[in-house]
């Protein structure tokens, strides 16, 4: 059994120099040019066959096993967050207003080591594995627009694979986690009219501040007092909008958020609660309301026998991982709607070092992650390929 552990540190100054190239030069959703100008150009120095364009900046290389047999799709986000910097490190983010906040950066150079790594071990490969590297992960529909133009076709897929940096767990750590792994979300946005006045004249008012705060209470009791216990989910009011001036009360507020859920009966159980306490509450208040909610994308969820076999091989491969079959997340990601068609497994690996101080959460202005996660994650996914095309 090959160490890939030491193939992918041998790699290690390739795929630092990569990431950190990324961090300086961000791009958001659907703007990634120079990104995938890289990828591209990266791929092509491999011998690769390379398409660009695909959802606009997406990249798709296909590498060619040693023998005919199935395609397994890896996928690779590579987007950034309108998140200013606050790391101060020497390879700072030097677009104002933008950063990669999540890691893609580092997953982009992962991807880049994998295909090296796979090349070296082209002749255990019983098939082809389809790179994909997707633009607009954070919540601009990357996925769905790359499944549309094709990504899923030609050759199609029997199998797929996906990664994530996770800065809540240390390097070393690495997650393969049958069954559900990420939830689903909603966005929501809820529009409470009322009837503006004098602030020092309520009685006069209907007052839509007054409405929005009982209703932001009234969410937070779906979870605690409608969905059991033993079951998941999470509502968050993220944005609360509304009035203009000290002493006017508003026509209009506007609240916003995001709902997660794991299992379909839990997420038809707090939409209907949520469509109800929204309306009770305003209308009890004297507001009309107006309600938006948008499907973000579907739960994670891990094919079982392909994240038994995986953890399998990580155990002989990586026996000095701390390797982990039991967590879960409520974050969401949209490789959901690729995994809803084609089977596979979502990898976590840790990237956290507290001593180093790498321990801010994902989104954060100060979130790094320890570099040599980058090994970790190059090694693992290199394993995960090679298990299901042995």
């Amino acid at each position: 059994m090959p160490d890939l552990y030491q193939q992918a540190q041998e790699w290690f100054d390739y795929s630092q120099a990569i990431r950190r190239d990324l961090h300086r030069h961000p791009e958001m959703g659907f703007q990634e040019v120079r990104t995938a100008g890289i990828i591209a150009k990266e791929l092509r120095d491999l011998g690769l066959e390379v398409t660009t364009g695909v959802a606009k900046t997406g990249v798709v290389a296909m590498i060619e096993g040693a023998s005919a047999g199935p395609t397994i799709l890896v996928r690779v986000d590579m987007d950034a967050l309108p998140i200013q910097e606050e790391t101060g490190q020497e390879y700072a983010s030097t677009q104002p207003g933008v950063m990669h906040a999540c890691g893609h950066d580092g997953h982009v150079a992962v991807g880049l080591t994998v295909a090296r790594l796979l090349l070296k071990h082209r002749a255990e490969l019983r098939g082809q594995v389809k790179l994909v590297f997707q633009p607009a992960e954070e919540g601009l529909g990357g996925a769905e627009r790359m499944i549309a133009e094709g990504v899923l076709e030609d050759p199609k897929p029997v199998q797929s694979l996906a990664l994530h940096i996770w800065n809540e767990k240390p390097v070393g750590w690495v997650g393969v986690v049958p069954g559900p792994l990420m939830a689903g979300g909603e966005v929501f946005n809820i529009r409470l009219m009322g009837k503006g006045g004098h602030g020092a004249l309520p009685h006069l008012a209907v007052d839509p501040i007054a409405a929005a705060a009982q209703v932001i209470s009234g969410l937070q009791n779906i979870v605690s007092r409608n969905v059991s216990p033993l079951q998941s989910a999470v509502i968050s009011v993220t944005m609360v909008h509304g009035g203009d001036a000290f002493n006017v009360i508003p026509q209009k507020v506007e609240l916003r958020g995001t709902i997660r859920t794991f299992e379909p009966q839990v997420r038809e159980l707090v939409l209907g609660r949520f469509r109800e306490v929204v309306g009770q509450i305003a209308g009890a208040m004297g507001c009309q309301t107006e309600i938006d909610l948008v499907r973000l994308t579907p739960p994670v969820i891990n094919d079982p026998q392909i994240a038994e076999r995986i953890a399998t091989r990580v155990r002989t491969a990586l026996p000095q991982a701390n390797l982990v079959t039991d967590f879960r997340t409520m974050v969401s990601e949209d490789m959901a709607f690729m995994m809803e068609k084609v089977p596979g497994c979502y990898l976590m690996i840790g990237g956290a070092n507290p001593a180093l101080g790498l321990d801010f959460p994902h989104h954060h202005p100060k979130f790094d992650f320890d570099e040599t996660a980058l090994n970790w994650a190059s090694a693992t996914l290199s394993a995960a390929v090679l298990e299901l095309l042995r």
